[in-house]
């Protein structure tokens, strides 16, 4: 399952990031690694961006950046 298809209030952990190159280091660079934990917060009124919550800050990311990130 990828991050953008988390229900909003759940919370899951990261298990891989799958982009490329600098996308993924500006993921890493945001504190989305593997191990983390990561909230849904709000979702956007057309779904785009999410606001997630990641090591106790909130953050808002694309929807095509949410489908790089592997979750359980």
């Amino acid at each position: 399952m990828t991050l953008n298809e988390v229900s909003v209030g759940s919370t899951v952990t990261v298990v891989k990031l799958t982009g490329e190159g600098a996308v993924k280091r500006r993921i890493m660079d945001m504190g989305i690694t593997k191990g983390v934990k990561v909230s849904i917060r709000k979702l956007a009124p057309l779904g785009d961006p999410i606001e997630i919550t990641v090591r106790g800050y909130e953050l808002s990311l694309r929807q095509a950046d949410a489908r790089m990130i592997e979750v359980k």
